[in-house]
């Protein structure tokens, strides 16, 4: 029986280094072959990825009030994505403002009596100390009323709305998932022997599964670090601006050279 329970428990940390060491199934780089496709020819598998890409978030928390673009909109770099109730938020600030002006008028009042010599350096002093209390203040709330509007980093198009307007959420809550199709990027997996072949500037034709045009691609850059398990390299290429490409379509790209 003790040997049946070792045997089991074996099995079960077995099975379990096994499942941690698979990839998982979301990367559908990983899920197509690529390294066993590769092996017995110069064909690799890849996919379009986009370098400006980004799930953008609130820095605070608040009900939204703006959400003017829907999945598929385009917007431009500096566009308001997203804009939240601010009405608290610009109330602290006015009051901070109003305070900074007030010890302003204290400071420069001061000064004036102390040229008089009516009151000393000590009140002088402790009126300056002020004024930079309420300005840091101000700078404060400054930066809460601008965390109110979420502003588009890049020129780009929405994925997905992960909100709805007039929703309240915590900060940190995912609002939206954005990208840039224009700056797409090509992420291969290839043979480890390939490595010594494959060099920056490289040409090759990335041929996508959506489209079936062939495309000329160029070498970027090689990865880093050889995975043990499956010997592949991630292999970066760049392409010229082609309309109708997105990110997440996948092709085959074929190296000519390594025939």
């Amino acid at each position: 029986m003790r040997r049946f329970r070792g045997w089991a428990i074996g099995l079960t940390l077995l099975t379990s280094a096994v499942q941690a060491q698979t990839p998982g199934p979301d990367d559908p780089l990983l899920d197509n072959g690529a390294a066993a496709n590769a092996s017995a020819s110069s064909d690799a598998r890849g996919v379009l990825r986009a370098r400006d890409q980004a799930v953008l978030a609130s820095e605070l928390s608040g009900r939204i009030v703006e959400l003017p673009f829907s999945e598929g909109e385009s917007f431009k770099k500096g566009d308001t994505l997203a804009r939240f109730d601010c009405s608290a938020y610009q109330a602290q600030l006015n009051a901070a403002q109003a305070a900074s002006r007030g010890a302003g008028e204290e400071l420069a009042h001061n000064k004036q009596l102390a040229a008089l010599n009516s009151v000393g350096r000590f009140e002088v002093a402790r009126a300056e100390a002020k004024v930079s209390e309420t300005q840091a203040q101000s700078q404060v709330y400054q930066v809460q009323v601008k965390r109110c509007s979420v502003i588009a980093p890049f020129d780009g198009q929405v994925v997905e709305r992960k909100v709805k307007r007039y929703e309240s959420v915590p900060a940190g809550s995912p609002l939206l998932d954005v990208v840039d199709n224009r700056t797409l990027e090509i992420h291969l997996l290839v043979p480890s022997r390939w490595m010594a072949k494959l060099k920056p500037g490289q040409t090759f034709s990335f041929v996508p599964d959506e489209t079936g045009q062939p495309l000329d691609a160029t070498v970027k850059r090689l990865g880093a670090r050889i995975d043990e398990g499956s010997q592949t390299l991630l292999l970066v290429a760049t392409l010229p601006q082609v309309q109708g490409l997105v990110a997440g379509m996948s092709g085959t790209a074929h190296f000519s050279e390594l025939k």
